[in-house]
């Protein structure tokens, strides 16, 4: 399946109700080569509004998180959600939801075949890396699975609700720039 033919099907998906309350399917943004991949849990309004991952207020401090270690939603990096519409009032996506969609993300990885793998916050985290993935402690620890380096970070909302959890981003964030720069061919092209 082609990058095309997957955003074809994702955009008409109907496997679960979210279907019903979208405005927009929100499949993933980003450089399709890229190395590293970004996932958070679903769209927010915004994002339901534009089609797109990460355009509100999250959207906007990662855009600034990624800036501080030369990453660019254009340019080097690809980002993605587990769900691909938003949940009603931005409630979590049940686990039904995730479920059902799981797919699209899978083949979205298939696709891009990252090097390292960046969950934002809880919920991307517990899907991806381990059920009981624990983000106030594991934060910015890798796990390498097949090869690929996995890690979580506080998904941008929370910095935006607890400020005091940025100090520990920035120290993820120098994290990430490390293993980037030790992992990845292009990234810093």
């Amino acid at each position: 399946m082609t990058w095309d033919e997957l955003e074809k099907t994702c955009l008409g998906c109907t496997k679960c109700e979210l279907c019903k309350t979208r405005t927009n399917v929100v499949f993933g943004v980003g450089n399709r080569d890229a190395e590293v991949l970004f996932v958070g849990e679903g769209p927010g309004e915004s994002e339901d509004k534009q089609g797109e991952p990460f355009v509100g207020r999250a959207g906007k401090l990662l855009d600034t998180m990624l800036a501080i270690i030369d990453l660019d939603r254009n340019k080097n990096v690809y980002i993605a959600n587990i769900v691909k519409c938003r949940p009603p009032k931005n409630r979590d996506p049940l686990q039904s939801e995730q479920d059902a969609c799981i797919g699209y993300l899978r083949a979205q990885f298939a696709l891009l075949r990252p090097k390292i793998v960046v969950c934002l916050g809880r919920i991307a985290a517990a899907k991806i890396i381990r059920a009981d993935f624990k983000i106030t402690k594991e934060h910015g620890v890798w796990y390498d699975k097949n090869g690929i380096k996995f890690m979580a970070i506080y998904h941008p909302a929370a910095l935006l609700r607890d400020p005091s959890k940025k100090p520990d981003t920035f120290l993820d964030l120098k994290e990430l720039k490390r293993q980037i720069e030790a992992t990845c061919d292009h990234t810093y092209d």
